[in-house]
């Protein structure tokens, strides 16, 4: 049988939200292109975080072309969510930030021993009577 938008043509097969909500899987509906049979967790978190209903509302009110990536932030904020229920997507951008913090604090403190080595190093050389190389000579 041939393929049409994820659902055999003959016997229709429900798309992962139709078959979680036990419900026959019209031709026309709106979460078969974006909620595949064979990834029913992807539409299990989104329901448990948004519920059907809503889902169904977003995704009736926008353009056809941007539904995917409506699709898209939904998963990612649902899987967030079912992970860490209090912050979800927040609490992932809070412990990515805190990274970003010690990194450019480690960043900065390496950068400065670099030109406590080069000023050391010079100093070393002028007592010792040496010229010190320009960066382009060595």
């Amino acid at each position: 049988m041939k393929e049409s938008g994820g659902r055999k043509q003959g016997a229709a097969s429900p798309c992962a939200a139709c078959k979680l909500l036990r419900r026959r899987c019209a031709h026309d509906c709106v979460f078969a292109p974006y909620f595949p049979a064979d990834e029913p967790h992807k539409f299990a978190n989104v329901h448990k975080v948004f519920g059907a209903s809503n889902v169904n509302k977003m995704l009736q009110e926008l353009p056809v072309h941007q539904r995917g990536d409506a699709v898209s932030s939904m998963v990612y904020e649902a899987n967030a969510r079912v992970r860490d229920p209090v912050y979800g997507c927040v609490g992932a951008i809070s412990s990515l930030q805190q990274q970003i913090d010690t990194l450019q604090t480690q960043l900065a403190l390496a950068q400065a021993e670099v030109v406590h080595l080069r000023v050391r190093q010079t100093a070393s050389y002028s007592h010792h009577g040496f010229a010190p190389t320009s960066p382009t000579n060595s």
